[in-house]
């Protein structure tokens, strides 16, 4: 494990590793196969769906961020989430996942339990008793999602893998929201990571990929013989184009975060936000367990919008500075309506019980100059009460 800090990690990983040429950024390796130094002799790499030295760059940067011992890059977020319980699941395991999880993580799960490929629980974490009902059950894996897509709902990660431990079971955190700069998982106590890299980690909206990062070497493994054999891993300039993005990672979260929180300030003024959703807020529920296990609170939040459906509509579609439009943590600020966007594969009963309203706005706040992004909310604000 690197003692290194975070932001030392990503700059330097694959830094100077050219011995060719000394390149003092590590080539992109396009080639799809490695010549075999001898009959009878493996290389480290032989084809690069098992494995590639920019991939290998990626990965090391990955694990050594989250003090994990190994990592998987896949080729997006949901891939990752799939290797992960296609390596550990059988048809009679249960998996338990959030109620509110990202609505992508919902559809997979769901679907791939409806062909009998495994059990799931979908699961309100927070509520003590929900959750000791579940664990009950003996599963196998848990998914903790923290904060969660779109509430930002926060779950206590030492206290679920103490509980997980009892019962035998395995704990991945998705740490998409808040990156290892502000939140460590597996110094909580979980066995697995997983990243959309697609999001904070890249950072540019330009790359899909994802990530499993591993506490132990066998499970780093085990996930690698599965990421080839299914065929789940990441590209070649994917991954040197996820390596470059996470040179700026600090830099660009401190900056995120410091816009949200003026962004925060404005939102609580204006008439047309109802409720907001933000675990700096100290009347959020996670307010406490996110002091205690987060080193920031991040820069994804949701409101209510206060005002009607119609003014909704109008308010997303004259903001200038926030696009509409899926997926979060590049520069660019964007706006999001998760019960027909990201969500929508949900359905109606589902979208209920997770608390994802018709009315709920999610942002993710670029680092476009915050002034600009208060001055675009205003105005927008302003025309949707003159026009509503």
């Amino acid at each position: 494990m690197s003692t290194r800090k975070p932001a030392t990690i990503a700059v330097r990983t694959g830094i100077e590793s050219d011995t060719q040429h000394h390149a003092v950024v590590p080539p992109i390796y396009l080639s799809t196969n490695y010549g075999f130094p001898a009959f009878g002799e493996v290389p480290n790499y032989d084809y690069t769906r098992s494995g590639n030295p920019n991939r290998g760059l990626l990965e090391k940067a990955l694990f050594e961020l989250e003090s994990g011992k190994g990592a998987v890059v896949t080729n997006c977020g949901t891939s990752a989430l799939n290797l992960w319980v296609s390596a550990f699941l059988g048809p009679d395991d249960l998996i338990v996942a959030p109620h509110d999880c990202y609505g992508g993580t919902y559809r997979l799960f769901n679907t791939r339990s409806q062909k009998g490929d495994f059990k799931v629980d979908f699961v309100d974490q927070s509520d003590d008793q929900a959750l000791a009902q579940a664990l009950a059950k003996k599963p196998k894996l848990i998914l903790l999602e923290t904060p969660s897509n779109p509430l930002v709902r926060v779950v206590d990660i030492e206290k679920v893998c103490r509980l997980a431990k009892q019962v035998g079971a395995l704990v991945a955190v998705d740490n998409t929201f808040l990156t290892p700069v502000f939140q460590k998982p597996l110094e909580l106590g979980a066995d697995f990571v997983i990243h959309s890299t697609t999001k904070y980690i890249n950072g540019h909206s330009d790359v899909i990929g994802g990530v499993v990062i591993t506490k132990t070497e066998e499970h780093a493994e085990e996930l690698g013989w599965w990421g080839n054999c299914i065929g789940a891993t990441g590209t070649p300039f994917d991954s040197y184009m996820t390596l470059r993005g996470i040179r700026t990672l600090g830099a660009r979260m401190r900056v995120h975060e410091e816009s949200a929180n003026k962004i925060l300030g404005f939102l609580q003024q204006e008439e047309l936000v109802g409720k907001i959703y933000h675990p700096s807020l100290p009347e959020h529920p996670g307010h406490d367990i996110a002091k205690k296990q987060q080193t920031g609170f991040g820069s994804m939040l949701s409101f209510e919008f206060a005002g009607s459906f119609e003014q909704l509509k109008h308010f997303a579609s004259v903001l200038d500075l926030f696009s509409l439009a899926e997926s979060l943590g590049g520069v660019e600020s964007l706006i999001c309506h998760p019960a027909s966007m990201t969500h929508r594969a949900m359905g109606e009963a589902a979208l209920e019980e997770a608390g994802v309203s018709q009315q709920l706005l999610r942002l993710s706040v670029g680092l476009e100059d915050a002034d600009d992004l208060i001055e675009d909310l205003q105005q927008a604000f302003q025309s949707a009460k003159e026009n509503g």
